[in-house]
């Protein structure tokens, strides 16, 4: 190839530029075989390709992870509603006149001696060991506690609720990279029959040209179409191994990790959906309006608990300690016990500051659940037009295929007879590419529009039409 392109000079004909377009052509792997596998392809269903995206997706086992931290969540606020016990364990040594005098008492060993003057004020260092169990409980804060329990428990219901949604959510992104490989595979394949087609055209273009019945033009022409097919057939390639490593992003594995679709594409007739029917199950089932609704409630909670702070807190206590000269013992024990009630006068206006941000939060999210609702029904009808208009392309597109063929063979005979020009046959190659690409590129956005509707109803699952064989 090399020696070629180093004498390439030395030939005039417009041919040679042809024949040198094959031989690179020739090279490419993608051209001469459309349906060639990478050497570490892994053939793979639709339906397992969604099961390992379930398993091995990140985001999935992030949100999994959220409802792991919601659920320590409502622990931890269930714990404010226990006592409270700590034990302690102190060792202390000092001459302060207060800790002395004080210890000796809380040891049981005081005597009259320790009354003197000078062992009062200017005592001897005195040790102390103090074993201590003191307990606390909030017997009552005015259900602050309760509706933080509440609370926690409705963040975990709207964290569960997001786990369902980013599973439909990742369930829709492995079809449509799945399809989006068979579309990429499909179109390859179109590439190649279309350079075929070229190739076909070049050489009738030549034996015309070489028999004096045609002008030089029409051989630049058959030269520019079969270099743009050419090309075409280039970008397809590269086209399919991006859409395999998207595929392999989907599912959560590395890029090097290829798969391929073990289905064929084809059209798959699908249950219909309505309207009607779509718009309801996405108020009713789709899990992100469950949890904003969930969120809604949550905020509820919130500003009650900020009402909640303005009322009385009780709270009872307790300690039992023992004091001792020696770690093994020898001293005196002593506990105490008691109510106590709470009433914050005034802290600044901090509460009320409190109190107004939470309803200002409430505001916000019932906005927020206005607008995901106004999009949901957005979305419906977005996807479900998108899947009408796909159908009803399937349908053209179907019709006009036979049509172009038909019309390439005619315009094939005519040029053949010169009863027409070049320029008309290479209308009619295109008209029949197009159509071949028009049909299947509607196949593709059928089946995703398809899955995008049972996505934007909230009905999308592993066991949807558009997943199952």
């Amino acid at each position: 190839m090399g020696s070629l392109l180093k004498n390439r000079k030395l030939f005039s004909s417009p041919w040679i530029d042809i024949a040198l377009i094959l031989a690179l052509s020739a090279g490419c792997p993608g051209i001469a075989n459309a349906q060639q596998l990478p050497a570490q392809a892994h053939v793979l269903t639709l339906s397992d390709a969604v099961k390992i995206a379930l398993e091995k997706n990140p985001q999935r086992k992030a949100a999994l992870a959220d409802t792991k931290v919601a659920s320590a969540d409502v622990r931890e606020a269930r714990s404010f509603l226990l006592p409270r016990l700590i034990f302690s364990e102190t060792a202390t040594r000092g001459t302060d006149p207060v800790y002395v005098f004080g210890s000796r008492l809380r040891q049981q060993r005081f005597t009259a001696a320790d009354f003197a003057l000078n062992a009062l004020n200017t005592p001897t260092p005195f040790g102390n060991y103090a074993t201590r169990f003191s307990g606390a409980w909030n017997l009552f804060d005015s259900s602050a506690s309760w509706r933080g329990v509440d609370r926690a428990k409705r963040a975990r219901e709207a964290s569960t609720q997001q786990l369902a949604r980013t599973e439909q959510e990742i369930v829709y992104l492995a079809v449509d990279s799945y399809y989006g490989v068979l579309l990429a595979k499909k179109q390859l394949e179109l590439a190649g029959q279309a350079l075929k087609t070229a190739q076909a055209i070049f050489d009738r273009g030549k034996d015309r040209y070489e028999s004096g019945v045609a002008v030089q033009s029409d051989a630049l022409s058959a030269q520019a179409r079969l270099a743009a097919r050419n090309q075409e057939s280039i970008r397809a390639k590269n086209n399919l191994a991006m859409a395999r490593a998207q595929l392999s992003a989907a599912l959560g594995v590395a890029p090097e990790n290829e798969f391929d679709p073990a289905e064929p594409m084809a059209e798959k007739h699908l249950p219909s959906l309505s309207l009607e029917e779509s718009e309801k199950s996405a108020m009713e089932n789709r899990p992100d309006l469950k949890r904003i609704r969930t969120e809604e409630i949550a905020q509820r909670q919130s500003v009650s608990i900020a009402k909640a702070a303005f009322g009385p807190r009780v709270n009872g206590f307790a300690d039992w300690e023992a004091d001792n000269p020696a770690f093994a013992g020898g001293g005196g024990n002593n506990w105490v016990a008691g109510i106590e009630i709470q009433f914050d006068l005034f802290q600044g206006g901090a509460k009320r500051a409190q109190l107004s941000r939470e309803q200002a939060l409430q505001e916000k999210v019932a906005s927020l659940k206005e607008m995901a609702t106004d999009a949901a029904n957005l979305d419906v009808r977005r996807a479900y037009y998108g899947v009408e208009t796909a159908q009803q392309q399937i349908e053209v597109a179907r019709a006009a295929i036979a049509a172009a063929e038909e019309s390439l063979r005619i315009n094939q005979d005519r040029y053949d007879s010169g009863l027409s020009a070049i320029s008309d046959l290479l209308a009619a190659e295109e008209a029949a590419r197009r159509s071949q690409t028009d049909y299947w590129d509607a196949i593709y956005r059928y089946h995703t529009g398809y899955a995008g509707l049972e996505l934007a109803s909230g009905t999308l699952n592993s066991q949807s039409p558009v997943v199952t064989p």
